[in-house]
């Protein structure tokens, strides 16, 4: 069973911009894209880069280390099937942010 933690208010998100919360020891990263939130693991697969203080272009957000881009919707890299990073279920009630681990 999924459990689902707050961990952001929705008022403090960005539109196009991420940022970085602590999930039962996870760092995940979240992005206000398009009026949704999406969570992804925060770690770029390539050398562990912070994917949320990454530049979001569309919903496609590329680690601020080396260029390594990834959807924020389906944690996919655009460019190969191979790559990607996990993402998390979001969960928005109020004023309040929701991540599933």
């Amino acid at each position: 069973m999924t459990d689902y933690i707050r961990v952001a208010r929705l008022s403090d998100l960005e539109e196009g911009r991420g940022a970085i919360v602590t999930v039962n020891g996870i760092k995940v990263a979240l992005f206000r894209c398009e009026g949704s939130v999406y969570a992804i693991k925060n770690q770029c697969p390539h050398m562990g880069g912070d994917l949320g203080e990454g530049l979001l272009q569309g919903d496609i957000v590329r680690c601020p280390w080396h260029g390594w881009r990834f959807s924020v919707k389906t944690g996919k890299a655009p460019d190969t099937e191979v790559v990607g990073v996990r993402t998390y279920e979001v969960r928005i009630d109020g004023d309040h942010v929701f991540v599933g681990v």
